[in-house]
């Protein structure tokens, strides 16, 4: 068992009779910018048991009271923990189907991701990589609800490239009522999700199918490669809540050098795996939002900058909207291979010069009325194919960061299962 960065874990779900359309919500990082989506949320959970208070959504991030509020967050685990609200699986692997908004099936898995086998620097040939630039300053805010926390809870998606569908669709076959842990349907438009408790035998089947999926004469096939490292899982969504666990675990080791941290349970992050040949994973760009600056003036250099002109002399673009004019703009002096990478290089180095806000939606519908509200800039970019991402980021290295987004926002990983980081 476990030959690859893919384990089995001891998972926490809350105990039978648990209001779990109440305890599930969704990913931390997601409505950044929409406080009335947290307002709402609050209010359908109320005083029950949630993972809402236990995560800390990004929202607050930068507000006043944080550090109160990551108190509360550790209070709010420990309680739970003394309250034994959890049934602890040992061992254990949950098969997930997810129902989508849309009415599509989603299937994954969920696990632990083995620590020693990720890195998310640039250029990483590890196991388990980064898809896109990691922002280095937003770990440490993350690393203190991390700090002193007993728990875990994943919003992690991480891909595999298995078009033959040998690891997770095989599952539905293999699954029962009698191992079915939770059948219910997701707050806010979140459509619905069923899990099952994965026995031993088909642990070792997966764990069997996904070390073929790695195999180095595959893998060279695969990608018309000769001997370059293995990329086997490339991070999905939660890239820096899976950074986080990374740096955390390594300053643990750093802290202790002599301890033996082999079988810390910081070693490992729990997380969900996905094909990224699924029907239901459909990449979209991330838009990108400018606030709290001069408009026409950063619309001027950013237009000297990339070269930008309404006749399309390139394949690569930008749809500006500004003062409710909107313009479809082609970039011809590229700094990236993609759109979103000429773009964001711009935009890093005018931010960080004349100041301002930048904000990361999902939704063009989405950025256009945001960009009205606050009389900024929305900038649309083209959505991704989604089969060029592992063969780039094997290749390229990370994209630049937030370039794409597996689907809409309500669509998003839901916290529902847990486990103990001490």
């Amino acid at each position: 068992m476990n030959s690859t960065a893919f384990h089995n874990a001891d998972i926490l779900l809350p105990k039978k009779g648990t209001d779990m359309n109440k305890w599930s919500v969704i990913a931390c990082d997601q409505y950044t910018s929409e406080p009335q989506y947290w307002d709402e949320v609050n209010n359908i959970v109320g005083d029950a048991p949630s993972t809402l208070n236990l995560i800390l959504p990004e929202l607050y991030l930068e507000q006043d009271g944080v550090a109160e509020r990551i108190d509360n967050i550790h209070s709010a685990m420990d309680k739970y923990v003394s309250d034994g609200i959890f049934e602890e699986y040992k061992n254990a692997m949950v098969y997930v189907e997810r129902i989508q908004s849309n009415g599509i099936l989603r299937q994954g898995i969920v696990g632990a991701i083995d620590l020693e086998k990720y890195d998310f620097a640039k250029g990483s040939t590890s196991e388990v990589r980064a898809t896109e630039a990691t922002v280095i300053e937003r770990i440490p805010p993350r690393i203190k609800v991390r700090q002193g926390a007993p728990l875990e809870l994943p919003h992690i998606m991480i891909l595999i490239d298995d078009p033959d569908n040998t690891v997770i669709e095989p599952l539905a076959k293999a699954v029962s009522d009698d191992s079915k842990l939770y059948d219910f349907g997701l707050m806010q438009n979140g459509g619905s999700i069923k899990g099952w408790l994965l026995d031993e035998g088909t642990q070792e089947k997966i764990d069997s199918a996904l070390s073929a999926l790695g195999q180095q004469d595959t893998f060279n096939k695969k990608y018309g490669l000769s001997d370059t490292p293995v990329l086997l899982y490339a991070m999905g969504d939660g890239n820096h809540s899976l950074a986080t666990a990374k740096e955390f675990y390594e300053q643990l080791k750093k802290a202790d050098p002599d301890k033996d941290f082999s079988n810390h349970p910081a070693r490992y992050a729990l997380a969900e795996i996905v094909n990224l040949h699924s029907d239901a994973l459909k990449f979209e760009a991330i838009h990108r939002l400018v606030c709290d600056v001069d408009n026409d003036k950063l619309i001027a250099e950013l237009t000297e900058a990339l070269g930008l002109s309404e006749t399309a002399e390139s394949d690569q673009y930008v749809i500006c909207v500004c003062g409710g004019v909107e313009k479809k703009l082609y970039i011809n002096k590229k700094s990236s291979n993609l759109s979103v990478g000429s773009l964001q290089n711009f935009l890093d180095g005018y931010l960080k010069a004349n100041g301002g806000k930048i904000d990361y939606i999902h939704g063009a519908d989405t950025v256009k009325a945001l960009a009205e509200k606050h009389s900024g800039i929305a900038f649309i970019l083209p959505d991704m194919d989604k089969s060029q991402l592992f063969p780039t980021v094997i290749k390229d290295g990370a994209l630049p960061r937030k370039t794409f987004s597996m689907g809409h926002a309500e669509d998003k990983r839901f916290y529902i299962e847990a486990r103990k980081i001490k």
